[in-house]
């Protein structure tokens, strides 16, 4: 399917984001196996920054062997964890330019890795029940409706398969780190869905309200099992910065992630 043009807007944002080395595009070079073991295993309760995003463990567990989809993840980071666990790991993004860096952490680690280039609302590259898990990270608030984007992937899960899904919270979605006002973050826009409004902006995203992120599932055929905190705002470091990224997220639950089963 030919991209439209929001994902075509995306995709250069996302190329040009590559090429600056942002946070989200950097491959975890320096990620030891020993430190997804003990994560997967239960012997350290949060991966240490800047891995602590990724949870829950559960979906961490028994995946040597399985066949995993990274769908719309950062480029070589979630994958770099379940390569080292074993897992045989496809990865799906809409950027060439993140695929390859997919492809840069799986040489420097030592596992396989197939990488496949599309807009995550169509995956008819993949095929039907392909997958164990699917695993996505905040990438839906670059589609307008998350909806198309869940019966793809129950489509290519397993019956049974796993579907660890993370959102942004779309009543404080609108919430940035240079809000701090020297005691508390400010929310100063309405609570709606649909395309932020944000000028200036590179990219084209979306506000996805509680309906279409939570019953989206299930009219996609699955079950709800589970919705997790990000392990980021459960933890206060003393050194944050007021004002950061950091120090934000230990005031403002800006995600979380839903486990589904397809049924």
């Amino acid at each position: 399917m030919p991209l439209d043009e929001i994902a075509r807007i995306n995709q250069a944002f996302w190329e040009d984001e590559v090429s600056q080395a942002t946070g989200y595009t950097r491959p975890w070079l320096d990620l030891e196996r020993a430190t997804v073991e003990a994560y997967a295993s239960g012997a350290i309760a949060v991966m240490p920054d800047p891995y602590a995003y990724v949870y829950p463990r559960s979906v961490f567990q028994r995946v040597a062997g399985q066949s995993v989809l990274c769908l719309a993840t950062a480029g070589g980071q979630q994958s770099a964890v379940f390569g080292l666990l074993g897992a045989n790991v496809t990865v799906y993004d809409l950027t060439d330019a993140m695929l390859a860096n997919d492809r840069i952490a799986a040489a420097a680690h030592r596992y396989p890795v197939r990488t496949i280039q599309g807009d995550m609302r169509d995956l008819s590259a993949l095929g039907d029940g392909e997958f164990d898990l699917v695993y996505q990270e905040i990438s839906l608030g670059y589609v307008p409706d998350p909806l198309p984007v869940y019966r793809e992937v129950a489509r290519v899960l397993k019956p049974g398969g796993l579907y660890r899904v993370a959102h942004c919270n779309p009543a404080v979605q609108s919430v940035e780190p240079d809000s701090w006002d020297g005691q508390a973050y400010r929310i100063d826009r309405r609570y709606r869905g649909g395309q932020e409004q944000n000028p200036g902006a590179r990219s084209v995203t979306f506000v996805h309200l509680l309906p279409a992120i939570f019953s989206g599932l299930v009219e996609a055929g699955m079950t709800i099992e589970a919705v997790c905190e990000d392990p980021r705002h459960l933890h206060h470091p003393a050194d944050a910065e007021p004002g950061s990224y950091r120090h934000m997220l230990t005031y403002v639950q800006s995600y979380f992630a839903i486990i589904a089963r397809r049924t």
